[in-house]
């Protein structure tokens, strides 16, 4: 079982956010949806442990054995914590009898464990780099903060200060707003509406104890030393198309 999970989980309230990150290049695609989706799927489909995309020995700064430590327990555990959720939900949908502030328990872990799936994935898909943002980003960054470092002083101002607690850093773009920002989260359920995250960093004290202890800004500099750029301009990439879809 994942050790991430504390109280103040349970008082996390449901967004837009976690729905909206898993939308894919294909989904993007269609111009009208497909209203005749089998709804059952939301409570039969077992979510799959990815695997990790890069080779967590040659990480900058981020060891291997925190790596797979954090993706077997921390990721993996969420992944199985999900489906165990979902399975109690599809048998207690069915018993008139459970009072519904019961069943709503269970939805709310199945808030927390989704959004605990979908960022861990999201934050490992964007590591294994290195370098910097292509000319795209840097400026679509640069437009929005006024500089590329601005925008990196404020993302990493942001894990700073979630140093010894928990939570998350967000770059997304909001389909709502069009603002490209930087997000604090408190939680895997914290996160802000209508909005694709285009880089994640995970803020638990489990995603860089093992390395820095205490040390929490030594983790985000070495974050920024293996950040996987061509994912996050892809997921921007992406965003924008959603955006057009959106206010249309």
């Amino acid at each position: 079982m994942t050790n991430d999970y504390t109280r103040r989980d349970f008082l996390a309230t449901a967004t837009a956010g976690v729905a909206l990150a898993s939308l894919s290049s294909n989904s993007l695609a269609e111009t009208e949806p497909d209203i005749n989706t089998n709804l059952s799927s939301a409570f039969n489909t077992v979510q799959e442990i990815k695997p990790l995309p890069f080779d967590p020995a040659k990480l900058d700064g981020i060891s291997e054995k925190l790596i797979r430590s954090h993706w077997e327990n921390n990721y993996a555990g969420s992944v199985k914590a999900l489906n165990a959720v979902k399975q109690k939900l599809a048998v207690f949908l069915e018993d008139s009898t459970l009072p519904a502030y019961i069943y709503n328990d269970l939805k709310r872990e199945h808030l927390v464990r989704t959004g605990s799936v979908v960022l861990h994935e999201l934050y490992f898909a964007n590591l294994g780099g290195s370098g910097k943002p292509d000319a795209a980003l840097a400026k679509a960054l640069s437009d929005a903060f006024g500089s590329l470092e601005a925008w990196e002083k404020e993302f990493k101002r942001i894990g700073a200060g979630l140093g010894g607690g928990s939570g998350w850093v967000v770059l997304g773009l909001n389909l709502h707003t069009g603002l490209l920002e930087n997000y604090w989260q408190w939680d895997h359920a914290t996160a802000p509406s209508s909005t694709l995250p285009i880089l994640v960093l995970d803020m638990y004290e489990h995603s860089y104890q093992m390395d820095y202890g205490a040390a929490a800004g030594n983790y985000v500099d070495a974050f920024f030393r293996n950040i996987q750029w061509e994912v996050a301009a892809g997921r921007l990439q992406k965003a924008l198309k959603a955006r057009s879809v959106w206010i249309s």
